[in-house]
């Protein structure tokens, strides 16, 4: 597949690295040549420096026989702007644009070919804050995705000294939990992912994920570790884009306060907020904090613009009492350097986008594709179609799947019923398929699996 990302910033960036591990021929257009170079070092790739909108650039990056484009610039008009020329001059198939202004989103009748034809929009903004929102909701997650429309939820967390688990088989979790079906799909011990068996030992400090209905998934998280009491309060520092939608949602369950250090801005966010309390001041500002019994918060969440004061006023609020700290990080080096230190839970925008965009690159009905571990690993969701001689999934049991290495089935959901993917499950039409892979290499052939073929297979 021939593909055109615009932008080689760090979704361009990311993006290019992960489709370069599955050998499709990738271009990337920039105006930064610096940023393509260090690209051009690091990956085999296309690039062309110049204005990704124009339509000379883009011929140059080969749009002319391209099967799709990817606009990922910091600018929404370019993005929108590639878009309508690719899809006018170049007919490109399939065109994928990163749109953070709601200005746009909201009068969503623009994005159509006789308009502006954008066939995908990603939000950055919009991800993050369902993201941080279902971590308020699950304490003690890591991360929380979710699959058939919300029916499965795969949770990874950090399993602690004293849970009911560790040091214990897996083949044991049934004994534990009678009446919860679910299934540990991968294990990071470390940096070194560990595709589970029923004699797998989970050990303290091992990175879990395991998936489960949704309804399922508070229990089977206190088996993993000492059980957390549900969250109430929850203080937002910054409210731009992110911090107003995540009040907004969540002022309707917990308890919410938003510090906003601009005065106009915190003025306009007391008009549009229902419940939440708005304070003017700084969020690094420790008699703030204490005045406003930081000690007594259950999540604090720092998603201003900046990363060093996000890290600041995490660091700050968990050494004051806060029970778990999320910090919203830009800078990937950052997030790597300080997740799991003082601050329980680092999120990157650019890598929550991947995800999002990855949905629409890969082959087969895939209807979801998550990134885990800063993009070590994902999690997809797929449906079989066909029959037995047309598919290489549909009637057949789980166990008699040619699965590519590092590669698990966790759970099929079938209607509205979730089945863990134990091995004498047949696989019919219409069911959906969450996987989990950690090696990058092998999405395609996974993907193969979901290409219905009109011809009887051998």
């Amino acid at each position: 597949m021939k593909i055109i990302i615009l932008g080689g910033g760090q979704v361009g960036a990311n993006l290019a690295q992960n489709l370069t591990k599955e050998d499709s021929d990738i271009t990337v257009v920039d105006k930064d040549s610096e940023r393509l170079r260090v690209l051009q070092d690091k990956l085999d790739i296309q690039t062309i420096r110049g204005m990704a909108s124009h339509p000379e650039i883009l011929k140059q990056a080969g749009a002319e026989e391209a099967d799709m484009l990817i606009a990922v610039t910091s600018s929404d008009e370019v993005n929108m702007v590639a878009c309508q020329v690719a899809h006018t001059v170049f007919d490109i198939d399939k065109k994928i644009a990163r749109i953070r202004s709601s200005a746009y989103i909201k009068n969503g009748g623009i994005f159509r070919d006789e308009a502006m034809p954008v066939d995908v929009i990603v939000n950055p903004e919009e991800i993050v804050t369902l993201d941080i929102l279902r971590l308020i909701e699950n304490p003690g997650a890591l991360q929380v995705m979710e699959f058939a429309n919300g029916k499965a939820q795969l949770v990874g967390m950090k399993a602690f000294y004293g849970g009911p688990l560790v040091n214990q088989e897996l083949r044991y979790l049934r004994q534990h939990m009678p009446k919860v079906d679910t299934r540990v799909v991968a294990i990071f011990r470390g940096d070194s992912p560990i595709i589970p068996h029923g004699d797998t030992v989970i050990e303290a400090d091992d990175e879990v994920f395991f998936i489960a209905a949704k309804q399922d998934i508070k229990n089977v998280m206190s088996e993993m570790r000492r059980a957390e009491a549900p969250n109430k309060r929850i203080i937002i520092a910054g409210g731009g884009t992110i911090g107003k939608g995540l009040a907004k949602s969540a002022e309707k369950k917990f308890s919410v306060k938003i510090i906003e250090q601009k005065k106009h801005k915190a003025l306009e966010l007391s008009e549009q907020l229902d419940q939440s309390i708005v304070l003017i001041g700084d969020a690094s500002d420790r008699s703030l904090l204490l005045e406003e019994n930081i000690n007594e918060t259950d999540v604090f969440c720092a998603v201003t613009s900046d990363d060093e004061t996000n890290i600041m006023s995490a660091m700050l609020a968990k050494s004051l009492g806060a029970r778990k700290v999320i910090a919203l990080m830009n800078n990937q080096a950052y997030a790597d350097l300080i997740e799991g230190g003082n601050i329980d839970v680092v999120i990157n925008p650019h890598q929550a986008t991947l995800g999002s965009i990855l949905t629409h690159i890969r082959h087969g009905d895939v209807v979801r594709d998550h990134s885990l571990r800063r993009g070590a690993a994902e999690a997809i969701e797929a449906i079989a179609h066909g029959d037995k001689n047309t598919s290489k999934v549909v009637g057949r049991k789980v166990e008699e799947i040619e699965l590519p290495s590092g590669t698990n089935i966790g759970a099929i959901v079938r209607g509205k019923e979730v089945l863990m993917a134990h091995d004498d499950i047949v696989i019919s039409p219409d069911d959906h398929l969450i996987m989990f892979v950690v090696e990058k290499k092998r999405i395609r052939d996974v993907e193969k699996l979901f290409e219905n073929n009109t011809r009887l297979l051998n």
